[in-house]
């Protein structure tokens, strides 16, 4: 039975909620969310920042990785927007990044709220091994991902565009659950195509399927 779908939200709207270290201490899971994951260096705060209009909602650091905390943001009583912790963090104990991997792959595979991820990488270095192993774990739970290669205002149209082009040949494998774009926070360019990304995410009916991971049924909308 299918749960109506809310209506498009306003991202200028968003507000923090809370935050996480851990699976069991998010939010109720109901509803619409969408996470943006990446590497420490690839922008993901001045991304978010960029999309609400708010350059002090998501933390921003001039020490990568700083933040290992899931951070949730509401657009409505139903919707959010998730920043979770950059992956690949500088300078942070080794047990500390298995712990962090262990609870980024339980929220991406068992979170049932979550619609899609939006995987952030400086197009300058596209596709490293981290951004491979989130997008592998995305693609195990049939979780849709939309690829933001941020910064593209540090390369000249040119470059940029043949950047994109290689990354969406790349992931041409993938078939329609991954898809890619330009953007620029510092230019507040790519926010229309991504914005209509988010909003058939967030706005989608909810139907729950029945998934089976590890040998598991599992709900999934």
């Amino acid at each position: 039975m299918q749960t109506p779908a809310p209506a498009t939200p306003d991202y200028r709207s968003a507000s923090f909620l809370t935050s996480a270290s851990k699976l069991s201490q998010c939010p109720e899971d109901s509803g619409w969310e969408v996470a943006f994951a990446g590497r420490s260096n690839a922008g993901k705060s001045s991304a978010i920042n960029s999309l609400t209009a708010n350059t002090k909602l998501a933390r921003t650091s001039r020490t990568p990785g700083r933040t290992q905390l899931i951070n949730f943001f509401s657009l409505t009583e139903q919707q959010r927007l998730v920043d979770l912790p950059g992956y690949g963090f500088a300078k942070v104990p080794l047990a500390i990044k298995r712990e962090w991997t262990r609870q980024l792959e339980n929220y991406l595979q068992k979170r049932q709220s979550l619609r899609g991820l939006v995987l952030l990488m400086d197009v300058r270095h596209p596709l490293q091994v981290f951004d491979q192993q989130m997008l592998a774990w995305a693609i195990a739970a049939g979780m849709p991902v939309h690829v933001l290669l941020t910064k593209a205002d540090k390369l000249k149209n040119g470059p940029a565009r043949n950047t994109l082009l290689q990354v969406q040949k790349e992931l041409r494998q993938y078939g329609d659950l991954v898809s890619v774009q330009l953007f620029s926070a510092l230019k507040h360019s790519g926010h229309k195509e991504l914005i209509a990304v988010l909003n058939a995410w967030l706005t989608a009916p909810w139907q729950p399927e029945q998934d089976t991971v590890g040998g598991e049924q599992e709900t999934r909308a």
